[in-house]
């Protein structure tokens, strides 16, 4: 067990200062136009994609500074991902073209559920710019300009050299940001069998960690919050993510953890990609605000409740003041709060069941 740190070591910023960094690719994402194999779809939609763009998209919407640092291609789809993303009020200046040649990354996927055989992705990333992201390339005062440096584990498996990035800003340092990581396991990245040793490493370089508990089970063979705790005692915060049952948050208080659970919403599901970035930027959100432990995991429940109700990546949260008063309810009011599609709309009221469904 590491000495005891801080739970929030989050440094003070001034009024106009960035709150979060966020650090990844993003790609232009093909949405289908109905159900069906790939093979089938006659048409797509663009729009964007991108674990850490989601969620600077999110926490930007929701009031935030945010800024998001990439690599994108000299191509339209470059151009369409810096403007899409800017248009959420996220800082781009610190997105680089690729001089050499590389592209925008893209792709396809299938209208059904991911949970299912039927669902179907389709990258087309290898060799992308973001690909060439590096200790080089990168330039450290710039991703340590926020609050928060937020990373997640799909960045180490782009290419060595992002790996050697990510292991670099894993590092304690004396001026490091908080340093938030989501997993993301994404096992079709790692071929080489590198990523369970990899992802371990960089989670216990962080000060606030997301990990899924079906993540965790693939990766380490740990099941359940305690035994994902125990193996990762590391990071200040640690967040277990368990789909549809809730999610655990473990908070180092002394030589010991402070841990709350809260259940998920019942949601009517129209899309379940994002689901995971939204939580983390929900979270990352009321940690900022400092609010307690059960109201960040609130705030990603209902953060990944705006997503799931919506077919994109990335949706426009609720309105502060009506998340906070939904995140506010006693125990019975959340327990029998159902969301549907246009919950999230201004002037949707769940007490007069306009956004949601009902309640169950």
């Amino acid at each position: 067990m590491p000495a005891p740190v801080a739970a929030d070591p989050i440094r003070p910023g001034g009024p106009e200062a960035t709150e979060v960094v966020c650090l990844g690719e993003s790609m232009v994402t093909f949405l289908p136009s109905r159900p069906g194999r790939l093979a089938d779809v006659p048409a797509f939609t663009r729009t964007i994609g991108g674990a850490e763009s989601n969620v600077a998209c999110a926490l930007a919407a929701a009031g935030h500074r945010v800024k998001w640092i990439s690599r994108v291609g000299r191509d339209g789809f470059g151009d369409h991902l810096v403007e899409a993303i800017g248009a959420y009020g996220v800082d781009t200046s610190g997105v680089r073209r690729d001089a050499d040649g590389r592209p925008t990354g893209i792709y396809f996927r299938t209208a059904t559920d991911r949970s299912t055989t039927a669902h179907e992705v389709a990258y087309y990333r290898a060799g992308s710019a973001a690909s060439a992201m590096s200790p080089a390339t990168m330039d450290r005062g710039d991703l340590w300009s926020g609050r928060v440096l937020h990373l997640s584990g799909i960045t180490a498996a782009l290419s060595d050299d992002c790996l050697a990035l990510m292991r670099e800003l894993a590092e304690p340092r004396a001026g490091r940001p908080l340093l938030s990581f989501d997993v993301n396991h994404r096992p079709a990245l790692w071929r080489d069998g590198s990523g369970p040793r990899a992802l371990l490493d960089l989670a216990r370089g962080a000060d606030l960690v997301f990990v899924g508990d079906d993540e965790a089970a693939q990766l380490w063979d740990l099941r359940g919050p305690a035994a994902i705790r125990a193996a990762l005692p590391e990071p200040a915060v640690l967040v277990v993510k368990a789909g549809a049952d809730g999610a655990t948050a473990f908070v180092r208080d002394g030589e010991s953890d402070t841990v709350t659970s809260v259940p998920a919403l019942a949601v009517d599901v129209v899309a379940p990609v994002g689901a995971g970035d939204a939580f983390a930027a929900g979270f990352l959100s009321a940690t900022l605000r400092e609010l307690p432990t059960g109201a960040r995991l609130r705030h990603g429940h209902l953060m990944a409740a705006a997503v799931l109700t919506d077919a994109g990546d990335v949706c426009v949260p609720p309105a502060r003041a009506h998340a906070d008063r939904l995140a506010a309810l006693d125990d019975a009011g959340w327990g029998t709060l159902r969301l549907g599609p246009g919950w999230t709309a201004p002037g949707a009221d769940s007490a007069t069941g306009r956004e949601a469904v009902g309640t169950s």
